[in-house]
């Protein structure tokens, strides 16, 4: 088999939307309103925290990697007094496939039991090693239902890659906050959204700023320099060359059959409205009108 990172992104591309509704999804946010969650954060960090248990404020901030720990402290451990970790996976769970269904999805959608299967080989096959987060939902039992195990698997997905993401940011030398600003400075996602979304004041912008603009990455102005670029493209690509993996269980064939089942569920989460064209993946939906895998 001959495999590019690219391959990975177009993945990434196509499980994400699945696993993200669980953020944008209207009866997600109101069940957890409707639990005593106030505001959208302490639901957050309670649904995606929920599998690692009750775990110190230090080691959420530690794997969520670029939120600041005054944020994350505004929600542990106080979140465990609305709800116990097993309670918000439940939760998390059955409100991302009511949102799924609310797209027109079901167990009987054709490829919907497909994907699931293949996606979960995906996950269940992916390397466990230096994933903390993807470890904690890997632990988890497996849910009844295509649809639910299709969503699972997404999760699983995007925990592998998003461990792997900070590992190479680690590597690289560029702190959690940074790498936010280090996102917006490649064009990836619009300043204002971040700042907003990442709770930062425009000191500790300007600061991540200067520490980048010493390093030669970005210049003053908080554009990158040459070697910015350089370095961004070299995380991305890493990031995509250690998500692959994922997909090492599947035989060319096998990703190929999943790209084409998954794909067109892609686009029908998307139709549904509630993902919005900016979010802090910067996913891409330029290539969704393909369901090849291109191997």
């Amino acid at each position: 088999m001959s495999r590019t990172p690219a391959l990975a992104r177009r993945f990434f591309d196509r499980f994400e939307p699945v696993y993200g509704i669980t953020y944008f999804a209207p009866g997600v946010r109101t069940a957890f309103d409707a639990m005593g969650f106030v505001g959208f954060w302490r639901g957050y960090f309670a649904g995606r925290a929920a599998p690692l248990g009750q775990v110190p404020v230090e080691v959420v901030t530690a794997i969520f990697y670029n939120f600041s720990a005054e944020r994350v402290g505004k929600a542990i451990p106080a979140i465990w007094d609305i709800a116990t970790p097993a309670e918000m996976v439940r939760v998390r769970q059955e409100t991302a496939v009511a949102a799924l269904q609310g797209y027109g999805l079901s167990d009987d959608t054709p490829g919907v039991a497909e994907a699931a299967e293949l996606a979960g080989l995906a996950a269940r096959g992916a390397p466990l090693d230096g994933r903390p987060l993807f470890a904690a939902n890997l632990a988890l039992p497996w849910p009844d239902g295509p649809l639910a195990s299709l969503w699972h698997a997404a999760t699983l997905l995007r925990e592998h890659r998003g461990d792997a993401h900070v590992a190479v940011l680690v590597s690289e030398g560029i702190s959690g906050r940074e790498a936010n600003v280090f996102h917006v400075a490649a064009g990836a996602v619009p300043a204002d959204f971040i700042k907003r979304s990442r709770d930062y004041s425009d000191e500790e912008w300007d600061s991540c700023v200067r520490a980048l603009a010493e390093r030669g990455l970005l210049t003053d102005t908080g554009t990158l320099t040459d070697a910015g670029r350089a370095v961004k493209d070299h995380v991305e690509s890493r990031t995509d060359t250690l998500a692959l993996s994922a997909l090492d269980a599947l035989d060319d064939a096998a990703v190929e059959r999943l790209f084409l089942a998954l794909t067109p569920i892609t686009r029908q989460v998307i139709a549904g409205g509630d993902l919005p064209a900016a979010t802090p993946m910067a996913l891409r939906r330029d290539e969704l009108d393909d369901n090849s895998a291109r191997l």
